[in-house]
Parts: structure tokens; C-alpha cells; sequence
């Protein structure tokens, strides 16, 4: 066999088990903690914004047309067990993701494709709260550090509660995520990604496009903890 084919041949082998690798993901990978990662994509992944769309308008398919209606006063929200409030924003960074923003318990935030950031809008309810818990607030001024304060507001969510928003997304913690500075939630559904201190979506590393964790099991205690 000549020599240049030869080459040839070696280079389109490496090119092709790189292809085969699984994106950038924690030295603690594994394919079946992001839910079935090897399954293909849903077939609405396709409407998720690409990777250069890391803010922008609603879409018009999915945002409710009542959003646009004036938010309610700061003092009409439903009030939260003080155990559920997020009470800290911290930008920090973490090994693989980098750049991310943190709870008062260290657990990395997302943000929703399906959610809207102008005017700030959630749509997350039901199972999809319990699997991604919202960071919630009683209006009292989280402490921030690392994030621009000027980026954080609230949104009053369907329940009545307030969110927290960065740069009009709201934000999430993931119930997948079993320890402080892990980002399981990265990339589920093609929809749900580490969000930066800046509101960015955080494409550093991305893991191929996962099914969330099952809801956990309703135990009837309605009261709580931010223990995710």
C-alpha cells in the first residue's frame, strides 16, 4: 500500500472515532445518567436555536400572547416557603463548562429554550417545575456576586410565585443534578443549557441531547427544600 494512502487512511480513521466521541462532557460521563444520550433527537429539537442564538426574541410559537401583558406588582406574587427561596446568584466557573451561575448551595442554573426572556416569560409547569425547580424569590434582593445586578429581575410565574430572571431568562436548578458544580441538565431535550453570568446559553461543552430525570416521587410533604 503506498505510504500517502496509507496516511490517508490512518487520518480518516481518527476523524471518524473523534466524530464518535460524545460531546464535551464531565471526566465523570456516562451515557445513561443523561438519560438515554444516545437516543436521537426528538423531532422538535430542530426549532431550538442554534448555537449563535444565545438570546433573543420570543418565539411567537411558543410564548403565550397574554405575556405581553404588564407584569404584576412586586406585591401581588404568591409567597414561598423561605426553604424553597434562591437567595444567592453567584457567576463562578466549574472544570469542562467554565463560566456558569450558581444558587446559595452551589448548584448550577439553566435556562429554557421554550421560555421567553422579552417579556420574561416561564413555561415551565407541573412535572417540568418538579424536574427543573424554579429559582424562586419573595421579592427580597438575592445576594449577587460575579453577575451584574442590573441583568436580575423576577417573573411571576402561572402559580403566582416569582421567579429570578438573568437577562430575562428564567432560571432553574435540575433535580439530575446530585452534587454541587455538576451541569447534568446540559443539553436535555436540545432545549435546556448552563446559563452564563451574562444570560448566554453556555456552549463550552456539550453532551449529546438527553431525556431529563422522571419527576421525583410526589411524598405529599408539599413544604420542601432547595436540596437539588
Amino acid at each position: 500500500m503506498a505510504p500517502d494512502k496509507r496516511k490517508l487512511m490512518v487520518a480518516s480513521a481518527a476523524l471518524a472515532a473523534l466524530v464518535a466521541l460524545p460531546g464535551c462532557a464531565p471526566a465523570s460521563y456516562n451515557a445513561a445518567d443523561y438519560g438515554n444520550a444516545a437516543e436521537p433527537a426528538a423531532a422538535d429539537v430542530a426549532a431550538t436555536p442554534g448555537a449563535e442564538s444565545t438570546a433573543g426574541a420570543v418565539d411567537p410559537n411558543v410564548a403565550d400572547p397574554a405575556s405581553t401583558a404588564e407584569p404584576a406588582p412586586a406585591d401581588s406574587g404568591t409567597k414561598v416557603a423561605e426553604n424553597l427561596v434562591t437567595t444567592s446568584l453567584t457567576g463562578t466557573s466549574v472544570p469542562k463548562m467554565g463560566k456558569v451561575v450558581e444558587n446559595q448551595k452551589g448548584f448550577v442554573l439553566y435556562r429554557f429554550d421554550d421560555d421567553g426572556d422579552n417579556p420574561s416569560k416561564s413555561n415551565c409547569n407541573g412535572d417540568c417545575a418538579k424536574i427543573w425547580p424554579p429559582a424562586l424569590t419573595n421579592d427580597a434582593k438575592p445576594t449577587i456576586k460575579g453577575v451584574d445586578s442590573k441583568l436580575v429581575g423576577t417573573v411571576t410565574r402561572a402559580d403566582g410565585t416569582k421567579q429570578l430572571t438573568l437577562k430575562g431568562w428564567p432560571l432553574y436548578g435540575y433535580v439530575g443534578d446530585k452534587k454541587a458544580g455538576s451541569w447534568k441538565g446540559q443539553n436535555v431535550n436540545g432545549k435546556w443549557f448552563v446559563i452564563t453570568p451574562t444570560g448566554t446559553k453556555n456552549l463550552t461543552c456539550l453532551p449529546k441531547i438527553s431525556k431529563p430525570v422522571a419527576p421525583p416521587a410526589d411524598s405529599g410533604d408539599s413544604s420542601g427544600d432547595i436540596s437539588y
